[in-house]
């Protein structure tokens, strides 16, 4: 009967392990699926995120097995299905809970089915045609005495023909600070090579660097996903926890969040701010308006503008001492000295640029109409004859070349005119300023960057398309403050970003990476402590290849099973030499069967 039991389990695992297989080559299911009441599967690839790619890089498609947790407030009825295979949505658990884990001993009873159902001389099981199913991998909790977190099976192939299995299992420790717990790295090669009977081995070093940690500000913690890290490969790996050797490859990782207070371009992020704030006041009729950059009122200071012109414009722009000059200036760029190296402020900023930062001030609508009151009645009058730079296709800007004619066309300032007249000249001036520093620094050429600034898509894309720079931006300027980059590599990450923007919408959790030389960051790490150090001790070539991997992570390895003491130190000093990391310690191991 057992025996009966358990054929019947693994045919019914095969089918709806195929079932899934078959429709994740069309597109990957959003849902996870049900087996036997208590496991979920799901099947992940494509540009998933693997769960398991610290310890394994195979396949681009995998299936991953947890434990099925049922909602509470699932409907009754539902639970009237009864095929074999139907999709888990109500059995997912609640958003704010992480994936759950199978037993150990559960995990095994289906590690062992898989491997029934694609051993081809299981001919018990009645399989018509055997198919090579994705690798298969299951969580685990932990429960036996080496504290497994994960056991997989991969199978091994010919041509079309199963061969044998790859079995993985991942055991973890921790976290310590304690490095006597650490293993030895002769120990785990000599261990590989009695376990695979090999008399080689090689090794290979991975070891990732945080850059840029979250910095207190006074006594708080600036929340931001930002973060700057380098992951650095190399072979032949002497001593545990070894510092990589500078003829290493790396990789730089680089996820930016904008708006960090402390970034030398804040300024300039709050103007765009300002600019979305009237980008959705225009889409849903209801303006949001942003604390005001300036402490004079908007009205104030385009009179004060207006006034000044009248007294000194000469019919084309600004004369007088250069401090005159400077004070209508746009502070946008009154960056730190640290920068204007790299970013300064422009100078040939026109009428309608100069105009839109004294009217970056405007708190409402009325204070808006009032502002273009004043402008509109100097310019009908012919008492200003302002400069501006070609090619503007704003209404304020056809309205100004219409004053040098002596007659402009009457705009109503009602509904939402107003807002998308200050919008257009903002577009224009923050376009202006991105270009500038993009082509001033020598990063890409004003044809490169003509997806950005085409005015041939509406309003809203073209603010999409500035948030874009403003991005690319912040991501040059941190690179350059924080980790000295000069041109040679602002220059390709330039073009990395800019290809990945002309391909995607925005996205500040994106992960830009450029390889680089490790010799340009060494000082940054060289001497910290890593985030991740590990050591792949392998043999074998082809499918033969075996595998032990030893790895130490701040973080912990599996998001199944988390700890409070997550990248700790073990004193209290956090700035001091003194300081430990605490480290979580995973092994993962593998062993092959092949049939005969």
């Amino acid at each position: 009967m057992a025996a009966e039991r358990r054929r019947r389990a693994a045919a019914e695992l095969y089918g709806c392990l195929l079932r899934i297989y078959e429709e994740g080559r069309e597109s990957i299911p959003e849902h996870p699926y049900l087996f036997e009441t208590d496991v979920e599967i799901c099947l992940i690839g494509g540009s998933c995120k693997s769960p398991i790619e610290r310890f394994w890089n195979g396949s681009d498609m995998i299936y991953i097995l947890q434990k099925a947790r049922h909602n509470e407030e699932s409907d009754p009825m539902e639970e009237s299905k009864t095929d074999d295979a139907f999709y888990a949505s109500e059995l997912l658990p609640r958003e704010s809970s992480g994936p759950v884990a199978l037993s150990v001993r559960r995990a095994k009873q289906l590690i062992s089915l898989y491997t029934m159902v694609q051993n081809p001389n299981m001919t018990h099981l009645k399989i018509n045609e055997l198919v090579v199913l994705p690798p298969l991998w299951i969580r685990c909790d932990g429960s036996d005495p080496e504290h497994t977190c994960w056991l997989g099976a991969e199978p091994l192939k010919a041509g079309n023909k199963i061969t044998g299995i790859n079995f993985y299992m991942v055991t973890r420790d921790g976290p310590t600070a304690d490095k006597t717990y650490f293993a030895n790295l002769e120990e785990l090669k000599m261990a590989h090579k009695m376990k695979h009977h090999s008399s080689i081995v090689m090794t290979k070093g991975f070891a990732q660097y945080e850059l840029i940690r979250a910095a207190a500000i006074e006594d708080t913690i600036v929340e931001s996903e930002s973060n700057i890290y380098v992951d650095i490969t190399w072979n032949t790996v002497d001593k545990i926890l070894e510092t990589p050797p500078l003829i290493s490859a790396a990789t730089l990782n680089i996820t930016l969040e904008s708006g960090d207070p402390r970034s030398p371009v804040y300024q300039l992020y709050r103007e765009l701010q300002f600019l979305l704030a009237l980008a959705e006041g225009l889409k849903t009729g209801v303006t949001e308006w942003p604390e005001p950059l300036e402490s004079e009122s908007a009205v104030e200071l385009v009179q004060e503008f207006l006034t000044d012109l009248k007294k000194k414009l000469d019919g084309y722009c600004i004369s007088g001492n250069k401090n005159e000059t400077e004070k209508i200036k746009c502070d946008t760029a009154a960056v730190d000295s640290s920068i204007k190296s790299i970013f300064s402020e422009r100078g040939d900023l026109d009428f309608a640029e100069q105009l839109w930062c004294k009217m970056r001030s405007v708190s409402s609508y009325q204070e808006l109409i009032k502002c273009f009151t004043l402008i509109l009645k100097s310019l009908e009058h012919g008492e200003i004859q302002p400069w501006i730079h070609q090619g503007s296709s704003s209404l304020l800007s056809k309205l100004i070349q219409q004053s040098y004619h002596g007659k402009i066309e009457v705009v109503s300032l009602s509904g939402i005119t107003p807002i998308q007249m200050l919008l257009e000249i903002g577009l224009d001036k923050m376009k202006k300023d991105y270009v500038s520093f993009f082509i001033g620094q020598e990063l890409a050429t004003l044809t490169y960057l003509d997806y950005f600034i085409s005015t041939s898509v509406d309003l809203q894309e073209q603010v999409h398309r500035v948030q874009k720079l403003h991005h690319m931006l912040e991501i040059m300027v941190s690179c350059t403050v924080l980790l000295q980059f000069k041109h040679e590599n602002l220059f390709p990450l330039t073009q990395i970003c800019m290809k990945y923007y002309k391909e995607n919408p925005l996205n500040v959790k994106h992960v830009f990476q450029l390889p680089i030389r490790p010799v340009l960051v060494k000082k940054f790490y060289q001497n910290d402590h890593p985030e991740i150090w590990k050591v792949e001790i392998s043999s074998g070539h082809g499918q033969k290849e075996v595998k032990t991997t030893w790895q130490v992570s701040t973080n912990p390895p599996v998001e199944h099973m988390t700890s409070n003491s997550t990248g700790l130190f073990s004193d209290s000093t956090v700035n001091g030499s003194s300081e430990e990391r605490m480290y979580f310690i995973t092994m993962a191991k593998c062993s092959q069967v092949h049939f005969a």
